[in-house]
């Protein structure tokens, strides 16, 4: 049954229906990653020894996989539907929980490194829920449901970060290998949670004839296209740089395992904590300037960490960061849903994520030659600059908005 198959009163219920789906789904999948990242860097230099140049390795794995999956996973579902394409990108992170956690035991870092590759491409197909929330219904049922999926992530902010703690030392001595199984059992649990979601879209198999849209690049030149681009690149590679460092300089200031695994929980939970009313926020303020006041909590972030290093100043800063990365990347992403056609999100929706994480990768790396060089408050400097840029291309699409109309929905 396709959209036009169902009144608008079934239509309804079914959004619903499939956001809840998504929200819960959106939970254990999105756990995955807090522990990834709370303990990648710290597994790195484990393996590594005093060598922390390459300790973020594995967590810029997670990011390239993750790029590396974004177009395959759109055309994966654009040709077998959401339901099936989520669950199928459920399953690398199952295997690559399980290899990450061998690599550990083991003492093979670059296995590590490889096993987080899987787990980043399913990290990829999770970032879809977001889209797939917004497959059918009006306006205001879509920004809601966006929000709602996104707020999922408060529950992932919870069993990520308190799932990484127990079970970190699960095979003790060797720290770090549990929570790796812990994250291949997030992604079983999220696949067969997806499982229950309801395709609301007919999807296109190869070789149909169904109408692809504009070019790629006759989108690509529009400039609230480039403006939702570059803000959505903003927010997410500054949150992966800052959020990155942040653990490996927690530890190189004196501070423990477990305040570097709570700071990253309130950081997650800020994150996603706000969605449950920044659909409501954007609906009354407007996406830009919901953008913009992201960017604005994205640099305050920067000045509360060039303030001091106590455990104070870290957890404040990634408070702030996440809800920098709310505003900014939702925003963004609601910006985005204006430039393309139904016939045409797949692509766009596939390369927007590529770029996103393409970018966040080369973050991630950067963080961690920059925090074993010239150091914490170098990184948080990189905000200030980035954030001005991306305001800037948010202004110039807003001047030349009424020379490139919006396409229709």
């Amino acid at each position: 049954m396709t959209i036009s198959d169902l009144p608008p009163s079934a239509l309804d219920a079914a959004v619903r229906r499939n956001a809840f789906v998504l929200t819960a789904a959106t939970a254990f999948g999105g756990s995955m990653m807090p522990i990834a990242v709370a303990f990648g860097g710290l597994a790195g230099i484990y393996l590594l020894g005093a060598d922390k140049s390459l300790a973020t390795v594995p967590i810029t794995a997670l990011t390239v996989g993750s790029a590396l999956s974004t177009i395959p996973a759109a055309t994966l579902m654009a040709r077998l539907g959401r339901r099936r394409g989520l669950v199928l990108g459920a399953m690398p992170a199952i295997m690559g929980g399980l290899l990450a956690a061998y690599a550990i035991i083991a003492g093979q870092f670059w296995l590590l490194a490889f096993a987080c590759l899987f787990i980043g491409a399913s990290a990829a197909f999770n970032q879809q829920y977001r889209f797939a929330a917004v497959d059918a219904g009006d306006e205001k049922a879509r920004t809601r449901a966006l929000a709602l999926v996104m707020g999922g992530g408060v529950l992932s902010a919870v069993l990520g970060p308190q799932a990484a703690i127990f079970t970190r030392d699960l095979f003790s001595p060797i720290p770090f290998a549990g929570a790796y199984v812990a994250i291949a059992l997030f992604a079983l649990l999220a696949a067969l949670t997806v499982s229950r979601f309801r395709d609301l879209v007919t999807p296109h198999p190869r070789g149909s004839s169904h109408d692809r849209g504009r070019p790629l690049a006759e989108i690509a030149r529009q400039p609230r296209f480039i403006a939702a681009v570059l803000c959505g690149v903003a927010s997410y590679a500054m949150m992966t740089l800052v959020m990155t460092a942040a653990p490996i300089a927690m530890i190189g200031c004196g501070l423990s395992q477990s305040d570097a695994a709570l700071g990253i929980q309130w950081h997650v939970m800020a994150m996603f904590a706000p969605s449950f009313f920044t659909g409501r926020l954007i609906t009354r303020f407007g996406k830009d300037r919901i953008v913009i006041a992201g960017l604005g909590l994205l640099s305050a972030c920067a000045v509360v960490s060039l303030l001091g290093l106590t455990v104070w100043h870290f957890w404040g800063a990634l408070v702030l960061l996440g809800l920098g990365w709310n505003f900014g990347f939702i925003g963004a992403t609601a910006m985005l849903t204006e430039t393309y056609r139904p016939e045409e999100k797949g692509r766009i929706q596939g390369l927007n994520d590529f770029l996103v994480f393409a970018v966040s990768a080369c973050a991630s790396l950067l963080a961690g030659l920059l925090i074993g060089g010239p150091g914490w408050g170098f990184i948080n400097g990189i905000v200030f600059p980035v954030s001005a840029l991306a305001l800037g291309a948010l202004a110039l699409a807003a001047v030349t908005r009424r020379t490139f109309p919006t396409p229709a929905p």
